[in-house]
């Protein structure tokens, strides 16, 4: 369940628990994407700088910082979800 990216066909769950499940979901799609974008600013950043002109890697340095947040926000609203469903291992 917990690296679960869609909503299970499988389970019948309650209005409250398929709104954690909702938070789990959308908490692990956040993670996924947030790392895949800072991995992509890290590499022009320091990968290859020297083909990117100077607002490109002032803009991938920006993003790395705000991607990371996300990614971290991420794991918040997926421990929230986590959380609401009873489990106490995050």
């Amino acid at each position: 369940m917990y690296a679960q990216f869609f909503n299970s066909s499988d389970f019948s769950f309650t209005a409250n628990q398929a709104n954690y499940q909702n938070c789990i979901i959308g908490g692990n799609w956040l993670m996924l994407v947030s790392l895949v974008i800072t991995l992509a600013c890290l590499f022009i950043s320091y990968g290859v700088d020297q083909y990117f002109s100077i607002a490109s890697q002032v803009a991938a340095h920006i993003s790395t910082v705000l991607f990371a947040g996300l990614f971290k926000i991420g794991y918040v609203i997926r421990c929230v979800g986590v959380h609401g469903l009873g489990y106490k291992v995050f």
